[in-house]
């Protein structure tokens, strides 16, 4: 695939947590449900795992993924495959004085896919949101 075809959506966030604590939201499976989707997602590298989410009209509600970058608290990347979409998200964790730069980048939106763009660009916004106050109510 052509990366300069592509687009991607990148959300950056600093959220008042230390990165472990933001790392057990993003790798926990309980934890991940309640914030993103259903999942079997495991922390290992090479492995293969789905979200799954109420099916709807035009989706299924399954997301095909495989966990490609394991960084404990620093870096999480898996491929994410769903409705002919073919991407890549990386969510980077950047200790600051004031908690974690939480950087989200979904890459390898097609321009024939503007629609699965302005829908993840729309449905991250609401994840990250999500997944702020499951980190908040986290013990430290």
């Amino acid at each position: 695939m052509n990366a300069a075809a592509t687009r991607s959506v990148v959300i950056e966030k600093e959220l008042p947590h230390p990165p472990e604590k933001i790392w057990r939201a993003l790798t926990q499976g309980p934890l991940i449900k309640e914030w993103l989707m259903d999942n079997d997602f495991q922390p290992a590298l090479g492995r293969k795992f789905n979200f799954r989410a109420p099916p709807m009209p035009h989706w299924n509600g399954v997301v095909d993924c495989e966990v490609l970058v394991v960084e404990p608290n620093k870096k999480l990347s898996y491929s994410w495959n769903s409705m002919g979409l073919e991407s890549i998200v990386v969510w980077t964790l950047v200790a600051t004085s004031g908690g974690t730069l939480v950087r989200m980048e979904q890459s390898g939106f097609r321009a024939d896919q503007d629609a699965n763009y302005r829908g993840a660009t729309y449905g991250w916004q609401k994840f990250i949101g999500a997944l702020e106050q499951v980190v908040a109510g986290l013990p430290a």
